[in-house]
């Protein structure tokens, strides 16, 4: 037995680790209450400082500590001298870099880097830039420290060309750097802005963007990074704040105003002057909603004196004092006059594309159908060729966009929604398109399996609306449909009717086949004030006792139920 090590049992073992558990476990708790009674104290000293500095070194994520720690600093700026606060934070620095060894992705202490950074007397921000290289040499997709980065490169102004040739040495390095790209999204606005389109960036750096990320995907088609960026580059820059349609209406002493961008009237910044005749009108502003909260589609009251019977008026509408002015003209014998601007019907949901960069699209359009032939699973490949097909010309591709659709849902049945609900905004805005082209004011997406309603504020003019025999489970944001008279949503699963609102139009309503199961689904319906028709055939709600009854207390204006005289 002598001279042999004895070997502690698996029990041994973990009782032996149970107590140590247990005994740093009381340490850290004595700690951190003595630490939070020298704050309640106010007792900003040194000690605060290592009694902090010892839990934050088990623990970096500890944020009141952190803020603790930070005021203790700011004490040690208004009572010591600058030297000894430079050196103080100095000693700060390094013990954060240790920090960072613990836990590289501690938001916590990136934030405090900064921090200490922005309130020592002598930063040195080059050096910083050195150390973000060293940590993403480590994890190149460390976002934490790529969002430091950023604050690091604007105090120690690096050029933006730098970051640029940055981002290419690590994408180079490793495709599936989203970091990398994003951060490429953010610089080239800033070196190659577009003068034409805000956010975006120019043409011919953006076709260069194109090659450089087509080479990722086709090295590494299941990587999303690059075919995430690719659809940044697919965007289109966001429209100026303008306005798309008027609508008077006389009998109503109403103006719907649809602008290009939500807008809140309310507020002292955006106004909206309305002058009828050269005079300008004083009245309320409201939201389809009803209510003051930012919305596309806004209403005013027109004074009753304003608007005379068999008299013609001009009414002009002009947004915020710099702004141009938008106008139209109620005719004499006229009860209402609609205004849309059509000079944008073409480019509603696409991008005015240029000769060079439509034939860039369309090759790329080419090798990515190529791709998916060796590779029809990946369906980053699938939705980047429906991207693209939608980029250069919806209208032309689109047979072509819901077969791709289909390949879609089977690659990836996990995301069914999102891609129905895509799809479902893509043949929206085709119908829009073609509707706002024949300068139509009725519009037929039934039977199109839409899941989901989009750019409604586009159907603000129109009148009647076809939307039965879809996949909608509720009527989303059709409080915009200002002008519509005859709604058809039959054949549906439409149970929410909470968005069906302030329709002062709407004479008929046909929810044929739903699922409308209570009376207190259809109250949204009491704002419809004109609403004289209403047909709810094969609807759980229709057996309910007294259904009748019900129905005309809560709709009185309502003259025709399921077909039948009320």
């Amino acid at each position: 037995m002598h001279g042999r090590i004895k070997v502690k049992t698996t029990a041994e073992q973990q009782e032996a680790k149970r107590k140590e558990r247990e005994k740093k476990q009381l340490k850290y708790t004595a700690g951190t209450k003595k630490a939070f009674e020298k704050r309640k104290n106010g007792e900003f000293d040194e000690e605060a400082v290592e009694i902090t500095g010892q839990l934050l070194s088990a623990n970096p994520d500890f944020y009141s500590l952190w803020n603790f720690r930070r005021e203790i600093f700011l004490h040690f700026i208004e009572k010591k001298p600058s030297e000894e606060v430079q050196e103080i934070f100095d000693k700060e620095l390094s013990f954060l870099e240790s920090c960072l060894q613990v836990n590289p992705k501690s938001y916590g202490v990136w934030h405090h880097r900064g921090w200490i950074l922005d309130h020592m007397p002598k930063p040195d921000w080059q050096q910083e830039v050195k150390l973000c290289n060293l940590f993403l040499q480590y994890d190149e997709r460390n976002f934490h420290c790529w969002d430091y980065r950023r604050i690091v490169v604007s105090r120690a102004k690096v050029p933006p060309a730098e970051e640029l040739k940055f981002t290419y040495t690590k994408i180079s390095t490793n495709f599936s750097n989203y970091s990398s790209w994003h951060y490429r999204s953010k610089l080239l606005p800033l070196m190659y802005p577009d003068p034409d389109n805000k956010g975006r960036v120019k043409e011919d750096t953006l076709l260069e963007e194109y090659e450089l990320v087509q080479n990722a995907f086709f090295t590494d088609p299941n990587d999303q990074s690059a075919w995430f960026y690719h659809r940044w580059l697919l965007g289109k820059a966001e429209k100026a704040q303008g306005i798309n349609l008027l609508h008077v209406s006389r009998d109503q002493h109403r103006l719907v105003v649809v602008f290009t961008q939500p807008i809140q009237l309310s507020t002292e910044k955006d106004t909206c002057q309305v002058t009828i005749d050269g005079s300008i009108v004083a009245g309320r502003w409201t939201n389809s909603k009803g209510s003051n909260s930012h919305s596309m589609v806004w209403i005013f009251d027109i004074p009753d004196t304003a608007l005379t019977s068999n008299s013609q008026h001009l009414i002009q509408v002009q947004l915020n004092p710099d702004q141009s002015t938008q106008q139209c003209t109620l005719l004499k014998d006229a009860s209402e006059v609609l205004w849309r601007d059509t000079e944008q019907t073409e480019s509603l949901f696409t991008s005015e594309l240029s000769a060079e960069k439509s034939d860039v699209l369309t090759k790329e359009l080419e090798s990515c159908q190529q791709l998916q032939e060796l590779e029809p699973d990946n369906k980053w490949c699938v939705l980047t060729i429906i991207l693209l097909m939608g980029a250069i010309d919806p209208l032309k591709y689109e047979a072509d966009m819901i077969q791709y659709f289909e390949t879609l849902l089977k690659a990836d049945p996990a995301r069914a929604a999102y891609f129905k609900d895509l799809r479902s905004k893509i043949v929206l805005e085709n119908a829009i398109v073609r509707s706002l082209r024949s300068d139509s004011r009725e519009i037929d997406v039934s039977g199109k399996q839409l899941t989901a309603l989009y750019h409604l504020e586009h159907l603000a003019g129109h009148t009647h609306i076809n939307l039965s025999s879809n996949q909608l489970s509720a009527l989303n944001d059709c409080h915009m449909l200002q002008c519509v008279q005859t709604l058809i949503t039959d054949n549906n699963k439409i149970g929410d009717l909470s968005r069906a609102c302030n329709l002062s139009c709407l004479e008929m309503l046909s929810l044929k086949s739903n699922c409308i199961t209570t009376i207190d689904q259809l109250s949204p319906l009491a704002t419809c004030t004109r609403l004289r028709a209403l047909d709810l055939h094969d609807n759980p709600v229709c057996s309910l006792p007294e259904f009748k009854d019900k129905i005309k207390a809560l709709l009185p204006q309502l003259s025709q139920l399921n077909g039948e005289q009320l």
